[in-house]
């Protein structure tokens, strides 16, 4: 009875050992990563994008600094005139300035939320070129998985795949451009 375990137990392990054959005989899981602070920063989509949002965000502050300089004036004025002024008058001149303070902050929380709408639709449209990209590397390069490098606390350079992304997007980029 003793000597039957021992040969049980080795044709078993046989028999796993050939059966898991093919696991230990799998290929290697090819994952990639990307850096999107990268594409952004060094894609021309991304340069394109950083340009429009400095040029509308400029164009803003600029319409902000001619309103508030003009307000200041209002002021300035106000506080030279106010002691020749009569009271009804000093009052009028005063709500009229409290109006365009007002009016100059509304305006300034609309340029703020009209600032953020672009920026959000900018980079949804680089986010959904960049997934186009991302999902056609991994169906024709074969990787298993491919990741925001945000994420990730270490990640060989090797596995890094940012710049053949970059590569692809200006490509596109520059298609769409003609």
């Amino acid at each position: 009875m003793r000597s039957i375990k021992p040969v049980w137990v080795i044709s078993n392990i046989v028999i796993i050992i050939f059966a898991s054959h093919h696991v230990f005989a799998a290929d290697v899981a090819k994952i990639g990563v990307i850096d999107l602070q990268k594409i952004l920063e060094t894609s021309a989509a991304g340069k394109s994008i950083q340009t429009e949002l400095k040029k509308e965000n400029d164009k803003m502050l600029t319409d902000l600094k001619k309103k508030g300089a003009e307000i200041e004036n209002i002021r300035k004025r106000l506080e030279r005139e106010s002691m020749v002024m009569g009271k009804e008058m000093r009052e009028e001149k005063e709500r009229e300035s409290r109006i365009k303070i007002n009016d100059f902050k509304s305006l300034q929380k609309k340029y703020r939320s009209d600032l953020q709408k672009l920026e959000g639709g900018l980079m949804n449209q680089l986010k959904i070129d960049i997934d186009e990209i991302v999902q056609e590397m991994g169906k024709k390069e074969g990787y298993l998985l491919i990741i925001n490098k945000f994420g990730v606390i270490y990640s060989p350079n090797s596995i890094d795949i940012t710049d053949k992304v970059i590569g692809k997007l200006n490509t596109k980029f520059t298609k769409n451009k003609k």
